[in-house]
């Protein structure tokens, strides 16, 4: 077992509980759909659609950008957004985040405005 600090614990330990509470915060989404001109996230059924064709997203990019859309407007700091989307348990590299943004961006095509870079922060969704 590695030496880890206080933190780190208490880190991994809300990530587990709300990893045991997932299907619980599905139940507590106010909307199952979410719209913005052509861009549609049907959060129950996993599809995003831009103006009506599907776009295809790895299971990590559909929940980094689920995440982002439920939290819509707010700053999300890098750490915050890998401990939710990966679990404090990843140990990869920080810029896996960068990688799946630089990529959501490119599926999303003319909405990857929406995904704003935070200048050492992390990143919000805006609709703009």
């Amino acid at each position: 077992v590695k030496p880890f600090s206080p933190k780190e614990l208490m880190m991994r330990v809300n990530a587990v509980i709300k990893r045991s509470q997932g299907a619980q915060n599905e139940e507590n989404v106010k909307k199952d759909v979410f719209t913005y001109e052509g861009l549609s996230v049907d959060f129950s059924a996993r599809i995003v659609t831009i103006d009506g064709k599907r776009i295809e997203m790895t299971p990590k990019e559909y929940e980094l950008f689920f995440y982002m859309v439920k939290n819509k407007g707010l700053a999300l700091t890098r750490e915050k957004l890998i401990s939710e989307v990966w679990g404090y348990d990843f140990f990869g590299d920080e810029r896996t985040l960068d990688t799946h943004i630089k990529l959501l961006r490119k599926s999303l095509g003319e909405y990857s405005r929406c995904i704003v870079t935070l200048r050492g922060v992390g990143y919000r969704f805006e609709t703009i």
